[in-house]
């Protein structure tokens, strides 16, 4: 289902615009600070339901009090979301062809690919945001597994706070780590699945976008083990979680790494070959997504054309060609199918 425009009201920079977008790909180019990812963002709510920015309060435009979204799609469908931040209750609304809801609903979801600058440090940042990248992914492709992840971290709260207390016993965990082991089992099998499918395609891929024909491979340090088995692995240390205060293993504590002819990427590879690495997996995730899921995704690119050369985005413009696109960039391209709008 593709979107033909979209207008925002007192949302960040803007008081009042309006896009129209093409079926295709969509370039939106402008000076920093113009508002381009504001537009992003705009989209990604009223396909996603939040913000992957910043909560709902800060995207008013200053000394306003509400925010406007209107968004139509082909075969006339609409959605408008509203936010008031002087209401008390049902501060955010989403009108649906009519209908209203608090919330958006999972099945009105729009599955979206999204890049922006911050992928650049997946290599060397956190393992928290390797983790989250992980998750993300999979949470769009199969909604159990956002059910696991949203019961594991709950009970991983519980039982990180018996684990404050003094003398917690055997038995007041023991609740805990079978619902830990339940859940840990799903995240740890998905996330190694979809490594083995992303190293299935990711060397051809980047030298696709490269040139280059290196070895890649990530490297998963969660082991593919039974729920019993992870129920022993939790029983085993809960002596050492007590004397630390934290619950020290499960998928919450698992990383990956990204090998470059056996060698470690973080270490090795330039700013040029980390950029292409990420559009790589950006690639491979929106093709793996239309494959599981019934809805194309949307995808929204923000900056995603600094350091490449023409050839580079002539490539992923053809790539993401099958996929309503919308990029962001301080200079506009000349790219066959892609429509440019200027932001003054």
């Amino acid at each position: 289902m593709n979107i033909t425009n979209i207008r925002i009201q007192n949302f960040r920079s803007h008081t009042d615009a309006t896009i129209e977008l093409n079926k295709k790909s969509t370039l939106i180019t402008g000076k920093n600070g113009s508002g381009k990812t504001s537009l992003l963002e705009a989209i990604y709510i009223a396909i996603q339901g939040s913000s992957f920015r910043s909560s709902d309060d800060e995207i008013i435009k200053y000394g306003n009090s509400w925010y406007r979204i209107d968004i139509n799609f082909e075969d006339d469908h609409k959605r408008i979301i509203k936010f008031d931040s002087n209401k008390k209750q049902s501060r955010k609304t989403f009108d649906i062809d009519g209908i209203k809801k608090n919330r958006l609903p999972s099945n009105y979801k729009i599955p979206v690919i999204l890049f922006e600058p911050e992928d650049l440090q997946l290599l060397s940042g956190s393992p928290n945001r390797r983790r989250n990248f992980l998750d993300k992914f999979l949470t769009q492709a199969y909604p159990s597994f956002s059910i696991s992840l949203s019961r594991y971290n709950k009970a991983l709260r519980h039982r990180n706070a018996l684990l404050k207390q003094d003398n917690v016993t055997e038995d007041q965990l023991f609740p805990w780590n079978l619902i830990l082991s339940e859940y840990a089992y799903e995240i740890t099998s998905r996330r190694i699945e979809l490594i083995k499918n992303i190293n299935k395609q990711i060397k051809e891929i980047y030298k696709q976008i490269s040139g280059v024909n290196d070895d890649i491979e990530i490297i998963y340090n969660g082991k593919e083990i039974t729920k019993q088995e992870l129920l022993q692995e939790f029983i085993k240390n809960n002596q050492c979680d007590k004397i630390l205060g934290y619950t020290t293993i499960g998928p919450h504590r698992h990383d990956f790494i990204f090998k470059f002819n056996g060698r470690n990427a973080c270490d090795i590879a330039s700013r040029g070959e980390n950029r292409s690495l990420i559009l790589a997996l950006k690639f491979i995730e929106t093709d793996f997504l239309a494959d599981i899921v019934d809805k194309k995704p949307i995808v929204l690119l923000d900056d995603v054309f600094s350091e490449l050369d023409k050839n580079r985005q002539k490539l992923l413009t053809t790539h993401f060609s099958s996929y309503q696109t919308i990029i962001t960039s301080t200079e506009a391209i000349e790219v066959k199918g892609v429509k440019n709008i200027l932001l003054s």
